[in-house]
């Protein structure tokens, strides 16, 4: 196995002791026992509904070499082969701060209420026609998932590329001087988390924070196409930071001649000492402006703008984020988009505009769950949602959550074909509805789980293309 970290490498970079470790190196880190990899440090962190010590056992039988555990922890697995740490989550910090300290990678930063998950996939993958990519995986994006990917970056890693999430002030901060990027992109600001400020502006300084971690004499790459541009560059020239702006609205890059293609969309981008036409595989504005980021991310960190280019016009977009897929009879599919990872009123917009544009001889069907966290106004967001819904040309419309009792109050009622509160009660009237020709969409925000209804299609109708 190829060495990721000698073993005194993490007991000095975790403060920690070893305890029956035979091994001398590590190959891989992981937090789940039921996804390592032989020569795996398996480091046991305490989450809301688990706690990794319980797995150590499991961890060790599965081919890990040793486990990161806390000192609390540590007498009650005696025998296993051990890195005790007075914290293991303090210890994965350490690992983290290590791997970044020994990296000479171009090191990018994304955050953003909308598009952060999508940008930083665009990234790995115009990156990764340039060189050695390390990107953040799923939306491993908050206080364990970041220092989690950190310390997975191989020491040879010529681009890294890290998603910084947030739910609350000051979450950003330690990340991002976590990871020191050279560069800090943030998509747009939106009401997601609304919960827990006060008002969107307060959730741009919370985005704001990944200016903090900037290496001297960085970049910040700022989208433009919300109402708290200002408040950013602001923030970010107060950080000392070089600052370009782009989107649909006026920015250093402006995207224009927005046209959806069979395949997914193309625009053109105009500033900088850019005029471009840019393609991606997959369709929407919101994507779209996410791939130019993407691009002149890895433009700013050396990544050459053709090699670039090519690789984004394949790109499609990530699993619960506008993965398209044509399933049962390929010459009359069912088209379908799954969005249900997660959902706020710019997303929800965003997605119903692409739907809007899908080519339907069937019907057109929309599943939409509840957008959380969004606080005291999430009943007029809902009933906000009404004409961009209208505006999409559903046939059928399916509710389900709390929340979306608004918005089924705020539709004509012969669109609404059903309204549950949870995805079970609702699945099977779904998937007796699709019939080939259909396109139907599910958006919805994570906790919805309207994922488990697109496996249910999917799983029913058969991907043929």
């Amino acid at each position: 196995m190829s060495a990721l970290y000698g073993i005194d490498e993490i007991l000095a970079a975790a403060g920690g002791e070893a305890r029956d470790v035979a091994a001398d190196r590590v190959s891989s880190i992981s937090i789940d026992s039921r996804e390592l990899a032989p020569g795996a440090l398996f480091v046991a962190i305490r989450g809301e509904n688990f706690d990794g010590h319980d797995f150590v056992a499991e961890a060790i039988k599965a081919g890990a070499v040793a486990a990161l555990v806390s000192r609390d922890r540590a007498e009650a697995l005696s025998g296993l082969p051990l890195i005790v740490a007075e914290d293991a989550l303090a210890g994965l910090y350490g690992l983290a701060a290590f791997s970044r300290s020994r990296s000479k990678a171009s090191i990018i930063a994304v955050t953003g209420s909308v598009g952060k998950t999508s940008t930083k996939e665009a990234l790995r993958v115009a990156l990764g026609a340039n060189g050695k990519t390390h990107a953040s995986i799923r939306s491993f994006n908050n206080h364990w998932g970041v220092p989690l990917m950190l310390a997975r970056m191989p020491a040879d890693t010529e681009y890294g590329v890290f998603e910084i999430g947030m739910s609350a002030a000051g979450e950003i901060t330690p990340l991002s001087k976590l990871v020191r990027p050279h560069v800090a992109v943030v998509t747009t600001v939106a009401p997601a988390h609304l919960e827990f400020f006060a008002s969107e502006a307060a959730i741009a300084d919370a985005k704001a924070e990944i200016f903090s971690g900037v290496e001297p004499d960085g970049r910040a790459i700022i989208g433009t196409d919300h109402r708290h541009v200002e408040r950013l560059t602001t923030a970010a020239a107060a950080a000392g930071l070089s600052t370009m702006t782009y989107g649909f609205a006026d920015g250093d890059v402006t995207i224009s001649d927005y046209r959806a293609t069979q395949g997914g969309a193309t625009g053109h981008i105009e500033g900088h000492g850019l005029s471009l036409e840019v393609a991606i595989a997959t369709a929407g504005r919101h994507m779209l402006a996410n791939a130019v980021a993407a691009l002149l991310a890895a433009r700013a960190v050396g990544g050459d703008v053709e090699k670039s280019l090519a690789a984004l016009a394949s790109h499609g977009a990530p699993e619960g984020r506008g993965a398209a897929a044509l399933l049962g009879d390929p010459g009359n599919p069912i088209r379908l988009i799954d969005e249900s990872y997660n959902a706020n009123p710019t997303s929800m917009r965003a997605a119903l505009e692409v739907f809007a544009q899908m080519p339907a001889p069937g019907r057109r069907v929309l599943v939409l769950g509840d957008m959380r966290e969004l606080g005291a106004a999430s009943a007029d967001y809902h009933t906000a949602l009404a004409d961009s819904v209208v505006a999409a040309r559903p046939d059928r419309v399916f509710l389900v959550g709390e929340h979306m009792a608004k918005l089924a109050d705020a539709l004509p009622a012969a669109l609404v074909a059903g309204r549950a509160q949870g995805v079970d009660e609702i699945a099977d009237a779904v998937l007796e509805t699709l019939a080939p020709g259909d396109s139907v969409m599910l958006k919805g925000s994570n906790g919805v789980k309207l994922g488990a209804l697109v496996a249910r299609i999917r799983d029913r109708f058969g991907v043929k293309r």
